[in-house]
């Protein structure tokens, strides 16, 4: 079978996980939006990356006793029609069962989206919907522009702002007990002044 590409992919509705499995690499990064196949933003800024890299060296160091830490690119398939790519999940060692080789089928405990101009809108609004629906426990929403994470927990069908952490206010979490860190670590992690990261 001949593999499709994204503008031909991009006409078709719904787009399944298996269509998009299978089409052509063109060294892009997509999800699938309620059957609809979406090309992610640009290529991630540094800090991005850095905070990204970072947080799960910071969260392998103190929760990998009790959780699997792994960043994007990964496919979280949701269903068939929702399949995203979080920048972090944290998967309890208890539920292994949900990684299959094609990526993870089904919610992760927490879900870590880190933000960019690009992002916020989809991060704080579209994603925060979907990760209530298909049952993440926890949702957390990391901003470089100003340094804070949104923390956001699972009550029924929907998130309830739980907290909002900057400085050096340790983050806690209920559905990972062994998180401790600040913002203010990862801060002073940066390797170059932030202001000349703006």
């Amino acid at each position: 079978m001949k593999k499709k590409t994204y503008e031909e992919l991009v006409k078709e509705s719904p787009v399944t996980y298996e269509m998009y499995a299978n089409m052509e690499d063109d060294g892009n990064r997509y999800e699938i939006s309620d059957g609809v196949l979406e090309l992610m933003s640009p290529s991630p800024l540094f800090i991005h990356q850095f905070i990204c890299h970072k947080m799960q060296v910071m969260l392998d160091g103190s929760c990998r006793n009790d959780f699997l830490i792994l960043a994007a690119p990964l496919d979280v398939i949701l269903s068939d029609t929702e399949v995203r790519q979080p920048d972090l999940v944290m998967i309890h060692l208890s539920r292994t069962h949900i990684i299959s080789k094609r990526g993870i089928n089904g919610a992760p405990d927490l879900v870590v989206e880190i933000t960019s101009e690009h992002s916020l809108k989809r991060d704080k609004l579209t994603k925060r919907n979907v990760y209530a629906k298909y049952g993440v426990r926890e949702y957390w929403i990391v901003d470089p522009s100003n340094f804070t994470l949104e923390q956001y927990e699972l009550h029924d069908d929907y998130y309830e702002l739980l907290d909002v952490y900057s400085g050096e206010e340790p983050v806690r979490s209920h559905t990972a007990p062994c998180v401790s860190f600040s913002m203010d670590e990862l801060v002073r992690s940066i390797p170059v002044p932030p202001d000349q990261l703006k």
